[in-house]
């Protein structure tokens, strides 16, 4: 059960990541459109904060290179929302945590399969 449990915090936090680097990747192309989105980095910071629920859940039962990863990732992404929110200076440190953050959860995932 617990094996369960834990693969979908790896899901979870996969799709996160993956729609969070989606959204970063395609909201400028959008952005150039006249269709009047504003880019709003409370969507960013509702994606990281999915990430790191999922983060805590998983890292007291993974490898230290898993933790490592997903803790470099999840620091990458924080620091480029809060420089958005606060200095309005966007870094695309955003989109290095977001690949991270997707490659940490797939090796996670991975390691739970090779354990069963």
């Amino acid at each position: 059960m617990k094996k369960t449990i834990s693969s979908s915090y790896d899901f979870l936090g996969i799709s996160s990541a993956a729609l969070c680097l989606v959204h970063c990747l395609i909201f400028p192309i959008l952005t150039i459109l006249p269709l009047g989105f504003i880019h709003n980095p409370i969507i960013d910071l509702m994606f990281a904060s999915i990430g790191l629920f999922a983060i805590f859940k998983i890292m007291k039962k993974t490898s230290l290179l898993v933790s490592s990863i997903l803790i470099v990732s999840m620091s990458l992404i924080w620091i480029s929302i809060l420089s958005e929110l606060f200095y309005e200076n966007h870094l695309d440190l955003i989109l290095f945590g977001g690949i991270g953050m997707i490659i940490g959860h797939v090796l996670n995932y991975n390691l739970h399969k090779i354990r069963k």
